[in-house]
């Protein structure tokens, strides 16, 4: 990317509406309510040739304290001191009101390059609105309209000379690319270029900001003592102790029964999403009260989009009684989560960054486990002695017959048995597989997958009719079937 720009303005101006049109992709929430942005947004810009960051804001608000929305515009002030270009936003059908004047002469003290941009600009009701932009002394202003894709072209003529000066710097932190690998099956090493995808979930206010930005090192997600802060699935790159990740910050999953708004359905389906993009999920849970309903739901969610799963239990510095906690959590683990058993149990606090190592070493071996492949060889030495152990059973006297396994895929392990009355194989015994794969190849908590298939299936002859041999017929008496 060559550089980055920063779409600023009050709330409900239509930031949002163009960082989707930007990215080319319906990447952050868009309602006609105002306030919905609330944490910074990243993503990577197409316009024309141009190849750029852009950060989606939250509404400049006129708040300083230590209010919500005092929190959202520091972090908001923040994004414009990173940025190179800011991109400002006014609604020309409302003109510009004395908010604007405000933030303006802000952006003049904070940013070198500040374009104005009068959005809502369709029809001649904008008419006013645009010619009160030339006001705010930032120059001329670009007439867009964000959801008709109208003054894009205005914008590009605007970006590309600022972006010549740039592609230098560009070009010495463009990240390695074009990696060989000998196989696409083998755990791969993260890289800059394709880091570890991790994905943060759990019920409100479980403290799941809070541990991104430890693990980040800085106050980069907006946090505070208010359930719900985060709406929209907040993507972030970082280095983690020498491990390039990608991390996902995702709204709190209530109870479906609870979730009415339109807004909170959007975050939680918007959190869902990233879940499917992540390789590993870590289940946050409050040390207070841990595994409750909804946390289940959440982890089973996990297995069964089969990613990774690690457990994390924040806020145990606030636990007096650790030991006893610890046990009575990895005993409630093991009873609530039987498909998830052997997944490894952390406890963090996210606030002073403690027990951060340990997750950071859990996360990793879990990524390990995900990836790992078993010889076929190793795999049939080891159903012979399955089944000597506890041969299936014969349903209805026909004896079910286990010929040989492999492994068919990994991310996450899955495996096929070739078998007589596939159909006929019981749920138990699968299990009873499943969990010796788990116990004797070292894998667990990762979702195993197995399927039971008969060799007949992939036989292309199966279902054709045998022909009666010309030999056979005369002594028969059958007759060669109608040629015609």
């Amino acid at each position: 990317m060559s550089f980055t720009l920063a779409i600023v303005g009050r709330p409900n101006v239509g930031k949002s509406t163009l960082f989707n049109r930007l990215v080319g992709k319906r990447l952050a929430l868009v309602d006609n309510q105002p306030g919905v942005t609330r944490d910074l947004r990243e993503g990577e810009a197409r316009l024309g040739d141009l190849r750029f960051t852009v950060i989606d804001t939250a509404g400049l608000e006129e708040a300083s304290d230590e209010s919500l929305q005092g929190r959202m515009r520091r972090l908001t002030e923040r994004a414009v001191e990173m940025a190179d270009i800011c991109l400002f936003m006014i609604d020309a059908r409302a003109g510009v009101l004395p908010a604007d004047e405000v933030f303006a002469d802000i952006l003049r003290r904070k940013s070198a390059h500040v374009i104005l941009a009068a959005n809502k600009g369709e029809g001649s009701a904008a008419d006013s609105g645009v010619l009160d932009a030339y006001a705010l002394g930032l120059g001329e202003p670009i007439r867009m309209s964000a959801e008709h894709g109208e003054g894009l072209n205005e914008l590009y003529a605007r970006l590309m000379p600022l972006a010549d000066g740039f592609a230098g710097r560009a070009a010495a932190q463009e990240p390695e690319t074009d990696i060989d690998i000998a196989d696409e099956d083998a755990p791969r090493v993260p890289t800059r270029a394709r880091p570890l995808q991790i994905a943060v979930v759990g019920r409100p206010n479980s403290g799941k900001s809070t541990l991104i930005n430890a693990i980040l090192g800085e106050e980069r997600l907006l946090t505070g003592p208010e359930a719900g802060i985060t709406r929209d699935a907040i993507s972030v790159a970082a280095d983690w102790h020498g491990t390039p990740v990608r991390i996902f910050d995702t709204a709190g999953m209530r109870k479906k029964a609870k979730v009415q708004e339109k807004l909170e359905k959007l975050s939680v389906s918007d959190g869902l999403r990233a879940v499917k993009f992540a390789e590993v999920v870590i289940v946050l849970l409050d040390a207070a009260i841990p595994f409750e309903q909804q946390d289940l739901r959440i982890a089973d969610l996990a297995e069964r989009e089969g990613r990774a799963v690690v457990v994390a239990v924040n806020k145990w510095d606030l636990e007096p009684a650790k030991q006893a906690k610890l046990r009575d959590l990895r005993e409630t683990f093991e009873r609530l989560l039987p498909q998830l058993r052997g997944a490894p149990l952390v406890t963090v606090a996210a606030l002073t960054g403690r027990g951060l190592d340990r997750l950071h070493a859990a996360v990793l071996q879990a990524h390990e486990v995900w990836n790992r492949r078993v010889p076929t060889a190793k795999l049939n030495r080891w159903l012979t002695g399955m089944l000597e152990a506890h041969p299936p059973p014969a349903p209805g006297g026909r004896r079910i017959k286990m010929r040989y396994m492999t492994q068919a895929k990994t991310r996450p392990p899955g495996f096929v048995v070739m078998c007589s009355h596939p159909d006929k194989v019981p749920e138990s015994y699968s299990r009873y597989l499943i969990n010796g794969l788990r116990d004797d190849f070292d894998m667990p908590g990762t979702p195993v997958r197995l399927w039971m298939r008969s060799q007949a299936e992939d036989n292309p002859y199966k279902n054709r009719k045998k022909s009666t041999p010309s030999r056979l017929r005369k002594h028969t008496g059958r007759k060669p079937a109608d040629q015609s």
